[in-house]
Protein backbone atom coordinates (compact mmCIF):
# COMPACT_ATOMS: atom_id res chain seq x y z
CA UNK A 1 0.00 0.00 0.00
CA UNK A 2 1.30 3.27 -0.98
CA UNK A 3 1.44 6.15 1.06
CA UNK A 4 -0.66 8.21 -0.86
CA UNK A 5 -3.51 5.85 -0.39
CA UNK A 6 -3.84 6.44 3.31
CA UNK A 7 -5.34 9.67 5.13
CA UNK A 8 -3.61 11.20 8.39
CA UNK A 9 -6.30 13.66 9.92
CA UNK A 10 -5.13 16.28 12.30
CA UNK A 11 -5.41 14.72 15.93
CA UNK A 12 -8.22 15.90 17.69
CA UNK A 13 -7.56 15.60 22.14
CA UNK A 14 -10.93 16.65 23.09
CA UNK A 15 -11.05 20.15 21.50
CA UNK A 16 -7.54 20.51 20.85
CA UNK A 17 -6.35 20.13 17.58
CA UNK A 18 -2.68 18.90 16.72
CA UNK A 19 -2.79 19.05 13.15
CA UNK A 20 0.72 17.22 12.67
CA UNK A 21 -0.73 13.74 14.91
CA UNK A 22 3.00 13.58 16.51
CA UNK A 23 3.33 14.49 20.66
CA UNK A 24 6.62 14.77 22.36
CA UNK A 25 7.00 12.55 25.02
CA UNK A 26 8.01 13.80 28.94
CA UNK A 27 11.08 12.97 29.98
CA UNK A 28 12.57 13.91 33.18
CA UNK A 29 15.33 16.68 32.62
CA UNK A 30 14.96 16.81 28.67
CA UNK A 31 11.13 18.24 27.85
CA UNK A 32 11.64 21.88 29.78
CA UNK A 33 11.01 24.21 27.75
CA UNK A 34 14.59 24.88 26.58
CA UNK A 35 14.15 21.96 24.16
CA UNK A 36 10.64 22.24 23.65
CA UNK A 37 10.98 25.37 22.11
CA UNK A 38 13.97 23.89 19.79
CA UNK A 39 11.79 20.93 18.96
CA UNK A 40 8.87 23.21 17.91
CA UNK A 41 10.88 25.29 15.64
CA UNK A 42 11.78 21.96 13.65
CA UNK A 43 7.94 21.24 13.28
CA UNK A 44 4.41 21.06 14.31
CA UNK A 45 2.94 18.85 16.98
CA UNK A 46 2.16 19.05 20.68
CA UNK A 47 5.22 19.52 23.15
CA UNK A 48 4.74 18.39 26.71
CA UNK A 49 6.30 19.39 29.95
CA UNK A 50 8.83 16.95 32.35
CA UNK A 51 6.34 15.61 34.72
CA UNK A 52 5.27 17.22 37.88
CA UNK A 53 4.55 16.13 41.21
CA UNK A 54 0.54 16.75 42.02
CA UNK A 55 1.57 17.81 45.77
CA UNK A 56 4.45 20.20 44.55
CA UNK A 57 1.86 22.03 42.60
CA UNK A 58 -0.69 21.94 44.84
CA UNK A 59 1.58 23.21 47.41
CA UNK A 60 2.59 25.89 44.76
CA UNK A 61 6.63 25.25 45.44
CA UNK A 62 8.99 27.72 43.48
CA UNK A 63 10.52 25.01 41.26
CA UNK A 64 7.28 23.30 40.19
CA UNK A 65 5.91 26.84 39.37
CA UNK A 66 8.94 27.44 37.01
CA UNK A 67 8.47 24.09 35.77
CA UNK A 68 4.90 24.55 34.39
CA UNK A 69 5.89 28.51 33.18
CA UNK A 70 5.71 28.37 29.33
CA UNK A 71 7.32 30.52 26.94
CA UNK A 72 4.95 33.00 25.09
CA UNK A 73 5.44 31.02 21.77
CA UNK A 74 4.36 27.53 23.16
CA UNK A 75 1.05 27.02 21.84
CA UNK A 76 -0.42 24.63 22.82
CA UNK A 77 0.44 24.31 26.64
CA UNK A 78 1.21 20.93 27.63
CA UNK A 79 1.88 19.56 31.16
CA UNK A 80 2.24 16.15 32.31
CA UNK A 81 1.19 15.48 35.83
CA UNK A 82 2.34 12.57 38.10
CA UNK A 83 0.26 11.88 40.93
CA UNK A 84 -0.86 8.53 43.39
CA UNK A 85 -3.54 10.37 45.52
CA UNK A 86 -7.23 10.88 43.86
CA UNK A 87 -7.96 14.28 45.40
CA UNK A 88 -4.53 15.91 45.41
CA UNK A 89 -4.33 15.01 41.68
CA UNK A 90 -7.72 17.03 41.02
CA UNK A 91 -6.81 19.67 43.22
CA UNK A 92 -3.77 20.27 41.26
CA UNK A 93 -5.80 20.16 38.05
CA UNK A 94 -8.36 22.26 39.53
CA UNK A 95 -4.94 24.86 40.41
CA UNK A 96 -3.66 24.47 36.52
CA UNK A 97 -7.79 25.39 34.85
CA UNK A 98 -8.33 28.13 37.50
CA UNK A 99 -4.82 29.97 36.97
CA UNK A 100 -5.02 29.56 32.51
CA UNK A 101 -1.78 27.86 33.32
CA UNK A 102 -2.39 24.54 30.26
CA UNK A 103 -4.10 23.53 27.39
CA UNK A 104 -3.43 19.87 28.08
CA UNK A 105 -2.75 18.00 30.72
CA UNK A 106 -1.33 14.13 30.81
CA UNK A 107 -1.65 12.09 33.99
CA UNK A 108 1.97 9.83 34.01
CA UNK A 109 0.77 6.15 34.56
CA UNK A 110 4.11 4.89 33.17
CA UNK A 111 7.45 5.77 34.70
CA UNK A 112 9.17 2.53 35.64
CA UNK A 113 11.66 4.03 37.69
CA UNK A 114 11.98 2.80 41.59
CA UNK A 115 11.49 5.91 43.48
CA UNK A 116 8.40 6.44 41.42
CA UNK A 117 7.38 2.68 41.64
CA UNK A 118 8.12 1.75 45.07
CA UNK A 119 5.39 4.21 46.22
CA UNK A 120 2.92 2.68 43.75
CA UNK A 121 2.79 5.37 41.54
CA UNK A 122 3.70 5.61 37.56
CA UNK A 123 3.23 1.95 35.95
CA UNK A 124 2.58 0.66 39.01
CA UNK A 125 -0.78 2.58 39.74
CA UNK A 126 -3.03 0.76 37.39
CA UNK A 127 -2.75 -2.34 39.39
CA UNK A 128 -5.02 -0.95 41.34
CA UNK A 129 -8.03 -0.38 39.69
CA UNK A 130 -10.32 0.93 41.96
CA UNK A 131 -7.60 3.87 42.98
CA UNK A 132 -6.79 4.15 39.07
CA UNK A 133 -10.14 4.45 38.37
CA UNK A 134 -10.63 6.96 40.85
CA UNK A 135 -7.81 9.59 39.94
CA UNK A 136 -8.73 9.49 36.04
CA UNK A 137 -12.59 10.10 37.03
CA UNK A 138 -11.57 13.07 39.60
CA UNK A 139 -9.14 14.16 36.61
CA UNK A 140 -11.43 14.40 34.16
CA UNK A 141 -14.02 16.23 36.08
CA UNK A 142 -11.64 18.82 37.38
CA UNK A 143 -10.53 19.18 33.95
CA UNK A 144 -13.46 20.52 32.51
CA UNK A 145 -13.23 22.12 28.93
CA UNK A 146 -9.40 21.29 29.19
CA UNK A 147 -8.57 17.64 27.42
CA UNK A 148 -6.80 15.42 30.20
CA UNK A 149 -5.12 12.21 28.67
CA UNK A 150 -3.62 9.12 30.31
CA UNK A 151 0.00 7.85 29.42
CA UNK A 152 0.76 4.47 30.36
CA UNK A 153 2.35 0.79 29.60
CA UNK A 154 1.45 -2.56 29.08
CA UNK A 155 1.56 -3.84 32.68
CA UNK A 156 3.96 -4.51 35.23
CA UNK A 157 5.24 -7.77 33.58
CA UNK A 158 3.37 -10.03 31.38
CA UNK A 159 1.65 -11.69 34.02
CA UNK A 160 0.22 -8.42 35.63
CA UNK A 161 -0.98 -6.57 32.37
CA UNK A 162 -3.59 -3.48 33.28
CA UNK A 163 -3.54 -1.36 29.82
CA UNK A 164 -6.99 -2.96 27.99
CA UNK A 165 -8.67 -2.68 31.39
CA UNK A 166 -6.90 0.93 32.24
CA UNK A 167 -7.75 2.03 28.85
CA UNK A 168 -11.38 1.42 29.48
CA UNK A 169 -11.55 2.64 32.66
CA UNK A 170 -10.22 5.92 31.25
CA UNK A 171 -12.32 5.84 28.60
CA UNK A 172 -15.30 5.75 30.81
CA UNK A 173 -14.02 8.47 33.08
CA UNK A 174 -14.25 11.16 29.62
CA UNK A 175 -10.25 11.10 29.42
CA UNK A 176 -10.13 12.93 26.26
CA UNK A 177 -7.10 9.72 24.88
CA UNK A 178 -4.84 7.27 25.97
CA UNK A 179 -1.33 6.21 25.39
CA UNK A 180 0.45 3.61 25.38
CA UNK A 181 4.04 2.52 25.61
CA UNK A 182 4.26 -0.78 24.54
CA UNK A 183 6.69 -2.19 27.21
CA UNK A 184 6.17 -3.48 30.77
CA UNK A 185 7.73 -1.68 33.54
CA UNK A 186 10.03 -4.15 33.81
CA UNK A 187 11.34 -4.09 30.62
CA UNK A 188 12.31 -0.58 31.00
CA UNK A 189 13.44 0.15 27.93
CA UNK A 190 15.02 -2.68 27.08
CA UNK A 191 14.43 -5.47 24.61
CA UNK A 192 11.82 -4.07 21.95
CA UNK A 193 8.56 -2.12 22.10
CA UNK A 194 5.24 -4.49 21.37
CA UNK A 195 3.02 -2.63 18.87
CA UNK A 196 1.06 -5.20 18.85
CA UNK A 197 -0.51 -4.44 22.20
CA UNK A 198 -1.23 -0.48 20.41
CA UNK A 199 -3.16 -3.06 17.84
CA UNK A 200 -5.32 -4.38 20.75
CA UNK A 201 -5.52 -1.50 22.53
CA UNK A 202 -7.21 0.52 19.67
CA UNK A 203 -9.80 -2.43 19.16
CA UNK A 204 -10.72 -2.21 22.71
CA UNK A 205 -10.70 1.83 23.47
CA UNK A 206 -12.89 2.63 20.27
CA UNK A 207 -14.40 6.44 21.25
CA UNK A 208 -11.34 8.16 21.74
CA UNK A 209 -7.73 8.50 20.07
CA UNK A 210 -4.95 6.20 21.08
CA UNK A 211 -1.42 6.86 20.69
CA UNK A 212 1.33 4.90 20.51
CA UNK A 213 5.05 5.50 21.87
CA UNK A 214 8.27 3.21 21.67
CA UNK A 215 10.92 2.31 19.26
CA UNK A 216 10.07 5.81 17.01
CA UNK A 217 13.36 6.22 15.60
CA UNK A 218 12.81 7.87 12.51
CA UNK A 219 9.96 9.35 10.73
CA UNK A 220 9.83 6.23 8.76
CA UNK A 221 9.06 4.51 11.95
CA UNK A 222 6.06 6.79 12.83
CA UNK A 223 4.49 5.81 9.75
CA UNK A 224 4.88 2.47 10.10
CA UNK A 225 3.35 2.04 13.82
CA UNK A 226 0.16 4.22 12.65
CA UNK A 227 -0.02 1.92 9.51
CA UNK A 228 0.60 -1.41 10.96
CA UNK A 229 -1.45 -0.44 14.85
CA UNK A 230 -4.18 1.95 13.20
CA UNK A 231 -3.33 3.84 16.14
CA UNK A 232 -4.38 7.79 16.00
CA UNK A 233 -0.82 9.39 16.39
CA UNK A 234 2.31 8.95 17.66
CA UNK A 235 4.59 9.62 21.06
CA UNK A 236 7.94 10.38 20.51
CA UNK A 237 10.69 9.87 23.38
CA UNK A 238 14.16 8.99 22.96
CA UNK A 239 14.42 9.12 19.35
CA UNK A 240 14.70 13.06 19.44
CA UNK A 241 17.20 13.07 21.76
CA UNK A 242 19.84 15.07 19.64
CA UNK A 243 18.14 15.42 17.00
CA UNK A 244 15.35 17.79 17.22
CA UNK A 245 14.68 18.05 13.65
CA UNK A 246 13.72 14.42 13.91
CA UNK A 247 9.96 16.40 14.05
CA UNK A 248 10.81 18.62 10.51
CA UNK A 249 10.98 14.85 9.41
CA UNK A 250 7.67 13.78 10.73
CA UNK A 251 5.67 16.40 9.28
CA UNK A 252 7.16 15.82 6.29
CA UNK A 253 6.43 11.92 6.21
CA UNK A 254 3.01 12.94 7.52
CA UNK A 255 2.32 15.38 4.89
CA UNK A 256 3.36 12.30 2.44
CA UNK A 257 1.19 9.73 4.46
CA UNK A 258 -1.56 12.06 3.44
CA UNK A 259 -0.95 12.74 0.30
CA UNK A 260 -0.10 16.27 0.21
CA UNK A 261 3.37 15.34 -1.36
CA UNK A 262 5.06 12.33 -2.76
CA UNK A 263 7.26 10.11 -0.88
CA UNK A 264 9.95 10.90 -2.87
CA UNK A 265 9.27 14.93 -1.67
CA UNK A 266 9.18 13.70 2.07
CA UNK A 267 12.17 11.73 1.93
CA UNK A 268 14.03 14.90 0.03
CA UNK A 269 12.88 16.98 2.85
CA UNK A 270 14.33 15.34 5.76
CA UNK A 271 16.94 17.13 7.45
CA UNK A 272 20.42 15.73 7.15
CA UNK A 273 22.96 18.28 9.37
CA UNK A 274 26.09 18.72 8.30
CA UNK A 275 28.58 18.77 11.48
CA UNK A 276 28.32 22.35 11.16
CA UNK A 277 24.56 22.30 11.35
CA UNK A 278 24.73 20.32 14.19
CA UNK A 279 27.05 22.47 16.30
CA UNK A 280 24.51 25.33 15.26
CA UNK A 281 21.54 23.47 16.72
CA UNK A 282 24.07 22.37 19.60
CA UNK A 283 25.23 25.98 20.63
CA UNK A 284 20.65 27.37 19.95
CA UNK A 285 20.27 24.54 22.58
CA UNK A 286 22.39 25.94 25.23
CA UNK A 287 21.01 29.31 24.95
CA UNK A 288 18.07 28.39 24.91
CA UNK A 289 18.88 26.73 28.38
CA UNK A 290 20.75 29.65 29.43
CA UNK A 291 17.02 31.66 28.70
CA UNK A 292 14.97 29.10 30.77
CA UNK A 293 17.49 28.50 33.78
CA UNK A 294 18.28 32.59 33.78
CA UNK A 295 21.78 30.79 34.85
CA UNK A 296 24.83 30.54 31.40
CA UNK A 297 26.59 28.04 34.38
CA UNK A 298 23.61 25.92 34.31
CA UNK A 299 23.29 25.63 31.02
CA UNK A 300 26.18 24.60 30.53
CA UNK A 301 26.28 22.17 32.68
CA UNK A 302 22.59 20.58 31.54
CA UNK A 303 23.55 20.71 28.20
CA UNK A 304 26.54 18.01 29.10
CA UNK A 305 23.78 15.44 28.50
CA UNK A 306 23.00 15.84 25.34
CA UNK A 307 26.90 16.14 23.78
CA UNK A 308 26.97 12.40 22.83
CA UNK A 309 23.56 12.06 21.39
CA UNK A 310 24.24 15.23 19.07
CA UNK A 311 27.56 14.16 17.84
CA UNK A 312 26.30 10.53 17.57
CA UNK A 313 27.93 9.35 13.98
CA UNK A 314 29.83 12.19 13.57
CA UNK A 315 33.95 12.34 12.62
CA UNK A 316 34.69 14.01 16.15
CA UNK A 317 37.14 12.82 18.12
CA UNK A 318 37.17 11.57 22.04
CA UNK A 319 39.32 15.22 22.77
CA UNK A 320 36.47 17.59 21.52
CA UNK A 321 33.62 15.26 22.91
CA UNK A 322 35.14 15.87 26.07
CA UNK A 323 35.38 19.32 25.98
CA UNK A 324 32.60 19.47 24.99
CA UNK A 325 30.90 17.08 27.81
CA UNK A 326 32.80 19.43 30.58
CA UNK A 327 32.22 22.73 28.85
CA UNK A 328 31.74 25.58 31.48
CA UNK A 329 30.77 28.90 29.29
CA UNK A 330 29.18 29.39 25.87
CA UNK A 331 32.26 31.18 25.10
CA UNK A 332 34.40 27.65 25.95
CA UNK A 333 31.86 25.97 23.56
CA UNK A 334 32.52 28.44 20.82
CA UNK A 335 36.25 27.78 20.75
CA UNK A 336 35.28 24.40 20.55
CA UNK A 337 32.93 24.26 17.92
CA UNK A 338 35.35 26.41 16.08
CA UNK A 339 37.72 23.61 16.04
CA UNK A 340 34.98 21.09 14.11
CA UNK A 341 34.62 20.82 10.39
CA UNK A 342 31.50 22.22 9.76
CA UNK A 343 31.42 20.80 6.43
CA UNK A 344 31.40 17.23 7.53
CA UNK A 345 28.51 15.55 5.76
CA UNK A 346 25.51 13.31 7.80
CA UNK A 347 27.09 10.85 8.34
CA UNK A 348 23.78 8.70 7.57
CA UNK A 349 22.89 5.49 9.50
CA UNK A 350 25.39 5.76 12.18
CA UNK A 351 23.59 8.69 13.35
CA UNK A 352 20.46 7.46 13.22
CA UNK A 353 18.87 4.69 14.85
CA UNK A 354 18.33 4.01 18.88
CA UNK A 355 19.62 6.33 21.37
CA UNK A 356 19.71 7.10 25.13
CA UNK A 357 20.27 4.47 27.41
CA UNK A 358 18.11 1.03 26.98
CA UNK A 359 19.21 -1.19 30.10
CA UNK A 360 17.96 -4.36 30.76
CA UNK A 361 14.73 -5.94 32.02
CA UNK A 362 14.92 -5.60 35.75
CA UNK A 363 11.96 -6.72 38.76
CA UNK A 364 9.74 -3.55 39.01
CA UNK A 365 10.38 -2.28 42.94
CA UNK A 366 7.02 -2.30 44.20
CA UNK A 367 5.16 -1.36 47.12
CA UNK A 368 5.16 -4.82 49.76
CA UNK A 369 2.27 -6.77 48.74
CA UNK A 370 1.05 -4.42 45.67
CA UNK A 371 -0.22 -7.80 43.70
CA UNK A 372 -2.05 -9.23 45.95
CA UNK A 373 -4.84 -7.52 45.45
CA UNK A 374 -6.48 -5.55 42.49
CA UNK A 375 -7.82 -3.23 44.87
CA UNK A 376 -6.31 -0.63 47.42
CA UNK A 377 -5.76 -1.61 50.80
CA UNK A 378 -6.64 0.89 54.19
CA UNK A 379 -3.08 0.30 55.00
CA UNK A 380 -1.75 1.56 51.50
CA UNK A 381 -4.07 3.85 50.74
CA UNK A 382 -2.58 5.73 53.90
CA UNK A 383 0.78 6.13 52.53
CA UNK A 384 -0.02 7.43 48.76
CA UNK A 385 1.13 11.17 49.81
CA UNK A 386 4.67 9.70 50.18
CA UNK A 387 4.99 8.82 46.76
CA UNK A 388 4.58 12.45 46.12
CA UNK A 389 7.94 14.29 47.81
CA UNK A 390 10.10 15.27 44.94
CA UNK A 391 8.93 18.14 42.06
CA UNK A 392 9.22 16.01 39.58
CA UNK A 393 8.78 12.03 39.28
CA UNK A 394 11.49 11.37 36.64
Amino acid sequence: MTAATHTSPALEIGNLRVDVPVILAPMAGITNTAFRRLCREFGAGLYVSEMITSRALVERTPESLRLITHHSSETPRSIQLYGVDPHTVAEAITFLVAEDRADHIDLNFGCPVPKVTRKGGGAALPWKQDLFRDIVERAARAGGDIPVTVKMRMGIDDNHLTYLEAGRAAEGAGIAAVALHARTANQHYSGQARWDAITTLKETVTSIPVLGNGDIWSAEDAVSMMDQTGCDGVVVGRGCLGRPWLFGDLAAAFRARNGEISGDEARKAQIQPSLGGVADTLRRHTLLLAEFFDSEEHACRDIRKHVSWYLKGYPVGSEIRRGLALVESIEQMDEILATLDPNAPYPGSDAEGPRGRAGHPKRTVLPEGWLDSRTLSRDEGSGLTEGEEDTTGG
